[in-house]
Formats: structure tokens, sequence, C-alpha cells
């Protein structure tokens, strides 16, 4: 009968941690592929909220150019397939190196040790391929990417970029892979097993944390170059870097985790080592404190500030200027009428002049508070928000265990945490959606013009909206905007 270290060590055997990290970092890019193709398809104007142009990385302007009105659905088109292509040739290009160890190892023990270097000149292979400068495999997507990142690296005083608070929120996501990243370093190390990460008793102990902690001390610059921008008349991007600033007790607590067990070895014996709870010590105490407080500020700022609910909203709601009036119930009195009640679609206020023009019609899926505790404005049908933030609050939970080193033993399985990666890759896949929505509301966009080919009819006594096709003349007249 098999133990679950033998499982373990099976696991390893197969599928190697530098080939996990592999794998994570082909997710991420297919995850990006995927928003870029949902938001289009769900009618979300992603390029012009993030500026997604040609000389995006060029660009002076203060704040991402965004056309209202304009819906770029064939720049969309050309970046998602170019994304898409990307993530297959590196999938590919991993899928066959991985094959190919898998064949000359034969999940042999001492061979998959021997030929361990294999992963490790796989990567090297495809960081050398990012940056790269002849005209070959995607330039110009390489190109865009690495301006990206170093616009992260080095923001300067100059404006940040919606898209690359967007790079860099994803980025906080990998933390754990950057963490795993250095541990596979030293297991492709020659001496080294690639069974099994070195433990580090030295000062390279802080190594890993400050590694995972790069992505939030990204996240936590632009901040506070957004707060000291003489434009800046808000405290609220003080508040966002707190939030990232909270995840640095996490992250460095989880590796004096070892420390505790140490003190703790002398007191009462090698007992300890395997025990999963040690809420005797102060330190431990801080850790438990620091990720309780790191997931509940996070998740509330998720669902308050970067999707704009009114869940969780201290006083008044920020999109109350939002909400259309609701009909009259005393309607006679007010219109003088003789008509015993006004129709809905009358009771109801007219769109502005330039949605208008293109025969835009308010909806209940857009342009209505449908439900309490979510926004005025919605892009996505309501029943999905309740169910994005409920994720979104489980998966938040175990970010603390995902920052964690000292939890990933033999005994817990540190192939576990490969699958809170995938988790956690998934919930900022999602978190995308509703992120990127949400700036384009606060940007004043209107649903794409290929969306919203319906008019209104009254369908119930609630003043909701029912689509309809509109007439040709105004398909015709909409048509140029694309």
């Amino acid at each position: 009968m098999s133990t679950p270290q033998d499982e373990e060590v099976f696991k390893n055997l197969s599928f190697p941690l530098p080939y996990r990290v592999l794998f994570l970092i082909g997710l991420g890019i297919f995850g990006w592929a995927a928003n870029l193709h949902g938001l289009d398809i769900l009618g979300v104007d992603a390029v012009g909220a993030m500026d997604l142009r040609a000389d995006a990385q060029t660009s002076k302007s203060v704040m991402p150019v965004h056309h209202a009105n304009v819906f770029n659905h064939t720049k969309a088109v050309v970046l998602y397939r170019a994304a898409y292509r990307l993530c297959w040739s590196y999938a590919a290009y991993i899928f066959t190196s991985w094959i190919v160890f898998r064949l000359i190892t034969h999940g042999d023990r001492s061979l998959v040790d021997q030929y361990g270097f294999i992963p490790g000149v796989t990567a090297l292979a495809a960081v050398y391929l990012i940056f790269c400068p002849h005209d070959i495999l995607f330039k110009a997507e390489r190109d865009k990417f690495t301006a990206a990142i170093k616009r992260c690296l080095f923001p300067g005083t100059g404006p940040i970029y919606f898209s690359d608070v967007i790079l860099a929120d994803i980025a906080t996501s990998f933390a754990k892979v950057f963490g795993d990243i250095w541990q596979s370093l030293w297991m492709v190390k020659p001496g080294n097993s690639i069974l099994k990460p070195p433990v580090h008793d030295n000062w390279l102990r802080w190594v890993m944390p400050t590694m995972m902690s790069i992505p939030f001390l990204i996240r936590f610059r632009q901040c506070m170059v957004e707060y000291t921008s003489p434009a800046n008349e808000s405290r609220k991007p003080l508040y966002n870097a707190l939030k990232y600033a909270t995840s640095f007790p996490v992250i460095f607590l989880s590796a004096a985790q070892r420390l505790v067990v140490a003190d703790l070895v002398k007191e009462r014996g090698n007992g300890v080592v395997g025990e999963p709870w040690h809420g005797e010590h102060p330190l431990f105490r801080m850790w438990l404190m620091a990720g309780i407080v790191n997931s509940l500020y996070s998740f509330w700022w998720d669902v308050t500030n970067d999707w704009g609910m009114d869940l969780f909203r201290f006083g008044p709601s920020q999109n109350h200027d939002r909400l259309p009036p609701k009909p009259l119930i005393l309607a006679r009195l007010h219109s003088g009428s003789s008509t015993p009640l006004l129709d809905h679609r009358d009771s109801l206020a007219s769109p502005p002049a330039e949605h208008q023009q293109l025969g835009y019609i308010p909806t209940k899926h857009n342009h209505r508070q449908s439900c309490h505790g979510l926004r005025a404005v919605l892009h996505y049908p309501r029943a999905i928000y309740p169910v994005l933030i409920f994720l979104n609050l489980l998966l938040r939970m175990t970010w603390s265990v995902k920052l964690s080193t000292h939890v990933q033993s033999p005994r817990d399985g540190s192939f576990a945490f490969f699958w809170l990666e995938i988790a956690e890759l998934v919930r900022r896949w999602l978190w995308v959606f509703l992120r990127v929505e949400w700036e384009v509301v606060k940007m004043g966009d209107i649903p794409p013009p290929r969306t919203v080919l319906f008019q209104a009819e009254d369908r119930s006594d609630d003043g909701d909206f029912e689509m309809l096709p509109t007439s040709p003349d105004i398909i015709s007249k909409k048509s140029e905007y694309d």
C-alpha cells in the first residue's frame, strides 16, 4: 500500500517543480488571451480601457487613451489571436521538453536527478526568446511585454497606465511562482535533487520570501507614484498601497516560522515538528493575524474598489448619480394627465444625446440597479456577480497559505500547493473581467455597437427592458463605429 510520501515522490518524478513553474507561466499566458477574448465577446472594450495599441509603450498621454462610443473589436481580435498563438507555441515548446525528459528518465529516481538540467536549459532558452532582439517568434508581442515590464519595474514619476496596473496585479498572483523559481534554480544545481527543494537555514532562507515580495513591491510603488502625483487629490492610492503592504508581514512572518519550530523543539522535543498549530508562540499568532488582515482587506478592496460594488461600501454609494430615476408611483399627480398611470418608458429618463445617436437604449443588464449591493451599470448578467464575489472570498481566504512557505513540507504535500497556485490564477482570471468592466464603466463607456442592437419594449411592471433587434437603418448607422 502506497503512502502519501510515495505518491508525492511519484508526482515529482513525473512532473517535477521546474516543469510545474513553466506550466503555470503558460497558464498565465492562456488566461490573458482568454481574458481579451472573453471581454471582447461580452462587449467590454478592454483595448480602449487599457490603451492596448501598437504604440502603447511609447504613449505620452496622461491616462490610457479611451475613445467613448468606439469599440475596438478589430484590435481586440488581433491581440487575443496573437496571444493565443504565443500560448500554443510556448505550450508546444514546454510539452516537447517534458516529453523528452520523461522518455530519457523513465521515472527512474537516479536518472531524474541526473538529467535535471533539461528543465533548467528549457527555462533559460525561454527567457532568452523573450528578450531576443531578432525579428522572430512574435517580436511585436515580446516587445510590448518587455516594455510593460520596464514600466512596472521603473515607473518613475510619470503616469501609471491601467494596463500596467493589470499586469502588476496579475504578477501578485504569481508571487508563489516567483518563490518556486528560486527553489527550482537550487534544485537543478549540480549536487542537489530535483525531487526535493533544499532547506536553507542561514540568510538564504530570506531570499525566497524576498522573491515572493517583488510583485507586491512593484504594485506598492505604483500606488505611491499615483498618490504623490501633483494631479492626485485622493487618498485612495494610499489606502491601496496599504493593502499591498499587508502582504509583506504574511510572507516574512511565514519564513520566520522555522524559528518558531526551533524554539518549540527546545521546549517540547521533536514531536512538534509535524504539528500545524503553534498558537502558544507569539510569532505564529502574529503570522495568523497578518494573514487574516491581508485576506479580508484584499477581499473588501476587490469588491468595493476594484469592482465598484456597493455591497461593503461605507457611506453613500458612489454609483448613486448613475442610477436612472425610478418610475413615479403617483404619476398622475406629477404629470397632470388624465391617464391613470404613465407608461414605464415615458417615466424613465431619456438616454444622453450621444447614446441616442448610436441607437443606444438602457437595458436591465447595463443601466439599471438590478440587485441590491451591486452597481448601477452592469455589462454582464446579474446572476454571475454574487457567484464571483463568493468565489473571490473563498480563494482569498487561502491567500496566506499560498504566500506561506513554512507549511510546505512532505507531510502536507508540496504538490498540493500546485493546485492552490492554479486556483489563484483562476481567481485572478475572473477578477480581470470585473476589474476591466468597472474601469470601462468609470470612463463613461457604453456597450459596444454590436451588443446594443436592440430597442426597448416593456415586458413587465418593474420597469425593466427586454432586448429586441433594431431596424436595419440603425444597424447601418452604428456599423461606422466598428
